[in-house]
């Protein structure tokens, strides 16, 4: 056992598996630059807008659309999101997205559409960038989850 490891046990750290790295919480500046009241007015809009009208869906709906729709710049956008949400446009916008998969993919009215059409419903640009991000928040790929949560 190498020393790092040996001092890691003594100090109680524990080993982290394979390339998992814990989140850090940065206390970046501009988070003091958001006003509240238009950050709490802003969020609202964006729920509305990502959600409600459910945009998540348009591939082409990008941080700049959003920002130009909420009458405000895009470094703003992203302080609020980041503050708001705890992450950033484009992971919100694919959480959205792969929650609407899920039900895609084990929905028996869907059980005609391939992975690749699903992908494409719920607004993934190509099939490589959705199996990269359904992997990324469920762990498996869609194709082994359709099959495991077997169609209803």
């Amino acid at each position: 056992m190498s020393e790092i490891l040996k001092n890691a046990e003594v100090q109680g750290l524990e080993k982290k598996p394979y390339n998992i790295k814990e989140r850090k919480i940065k206390n970046a500046i501009y988070r003091s630059l958001i006003r509240p009241e238009l950050a709490d007015t802003l969020y609202d809009k964006i729920v509305n807008i990502i959600v409600v009208q459910k945009k998540y869906r348009d591939p082409d709906y990008s941080a700049k659309k959003l920002a130009t729709e909420l009458q405000t710049n895009t470094r703003y956008l992203s302080a609020v999101i980041n503050s708001r949400f705890g992450t950033n446009y484009s992971c919100l916008v694919n959480e959205y997205r792969i929650k609407d998969a899920l039900h895609l993919l084990t929905d028996k009215r869907y059980a005609d559409k391939n992975v690749e059409d699903v992908s494409t419903m719920v607004g993934f640009s190509n099939r490589q960038s959705f199996y990269a991000a359904f992997y990324r928040v469920m762990g498996v790929t869609p194709r082994e989850y359709r099959r495991t949560h077997a169609l209803k």
